[in-house]
């Protein structure tokens, strides 16, 4: 199976040889930094580069963002950029470019795509991330009460926005095997709103986008740190088919969640915090997971960002060990 073939037949939870071998996140940047002291040459700045180093399948990711390059950064984490509807109207024209997106730096996925080489994936900002990116964390949890017109004028144009960004990227480059919605809605203890406000500010808009998605033959998943399980029904009702990262040390168990949801595909899951521990700890990990990988629309890989407690020669197994666990997973196929 080539790769597309293989992504494809395990998200339709069809027989596969193996799992894909991916790193769905970049490193962080003190992890890449103590692995340069380490052996990791100092050329390879691209996260793509560095996936390739460690001999990783060839996945390749667009974040289409819907900022232009002049638009105000907020002063600090999760200060937003505005207050009120006023301060929207005076950036509106610092959002949603046109183009979407530039078409050279994945110019050269066309074709990679078409033979099979290249797994293609974008990611779009999702109808809670961006209202909480451009009001900041705490002024975005109150307008779901007292700027409710604003939230909803900030999605709807999200959504013309993410709409377009998508027919461009499937006429100028390839229709995307998948695609993730960056929503981060959920922390360790669940949800950080309710079903109500899901229902009034959120779902509304998957339900626009959601069909258009599956037209084109692209699997849309939420990007969501923390525990999303009580929200999953909330998803599958929208038509959203899949999350990750997943975090275990978030509560998250992905066997429990194979076996109430089985349909629902996740990426991710692997607890990182275990990498440090060396092989042995690795492995019992791997053999958590390996029921529900057998099972189908599974890709193991770090719940997140690899640590910087991880040295280089640590990751190297655990890439080992993930080709190991990868191929025990599959099943015989005839070519």
């Amino acid at each position: 199976m080539n790769h597309v073939e293989r992504f494809r037949a395990v998200m339709g939870f069809r027989p596969f040889d193996r799992l894909p071998r991916i790193e769905w996140a970049p490193w962080w940047d003190k992890t890449v930094e103590r692995w340069r002291g380490e052996g990791l040459p100092e050329h390879l700045r691209d996260a793509a580069d560095i996936r390739d180093f460690f001999g990783l399948d060839p996945y390749r990711q667009l974040w289409i963002r819907p900022y232009r390059e002049e638009c105000p950064q907020p002063a600090g984490h999760g200060l937003g950029i505005v207050e009120d509807e006023k301060g929207y109207e005076e950036i509106h024209n610092c959002l949603y470019p046109e183009p979407a997106f530039n078409m050279e730096t994945v110019r050269q996925w066309r074709e990679a795509h078409r033979e099979g080489d290249m797994v293609v994936w974008i990611s779009l900002d999702g109808f809670f991330w961006h209202p909480r990116n451009i009001l900041g964390i705490e002024r975005h949890l109150l307008a779901f009460y007292d700027q409710r017109e604003l939230m909803h004028r900030i999605n709807r144009d999200l959504l013309e926005f993410n709409l377009r960004a998508v027919d461009e990227f499937c006429r100028s480059v390839c229709a995307p095997d998948f695609m993730t919605f960056a929503e981060d809605m959920s922390y360790n203890h669940g949800p950080m709103l309710s079903k109500r406000c899901y229902d009034d500010f959120i779902a509304p808009y998957y339900r626009r986008i959601v069909p258009a998605l599956k037209e084109k033959g692209i699997i849309p998943i939420v990007d969501s740190d923390g525990d999303i399980t009580s929200m999953i029904p909330w998803l599958e009702e929208a038509g959203i088919e899949g999350a990750l990262p997943c975090e275990r040390r978030a509560g998250v168990d992905i066997c429990a969640m194979r076996r109430k949801h089985p349909g629902f595909k996740v990426i991710g899951a692997f607890d990182k915090t275990v990498m440090k521990d060396g092989e042995a700890a690795m492995r019992r990990e791997f053999e958590r997971l390996l029921p529900a990988a057998k099972t189908g629309g599974f890709i193991p890989s770090v719940d997140h960002q690899t640590p910087p407690e991880v040295s280089l020669e640590t990751y190297r197994t655990y890439v080992k060990l993930l080709g190991e666990y990868c191929g025990r997973a599959g099943v015989k196929i005839l070519s």
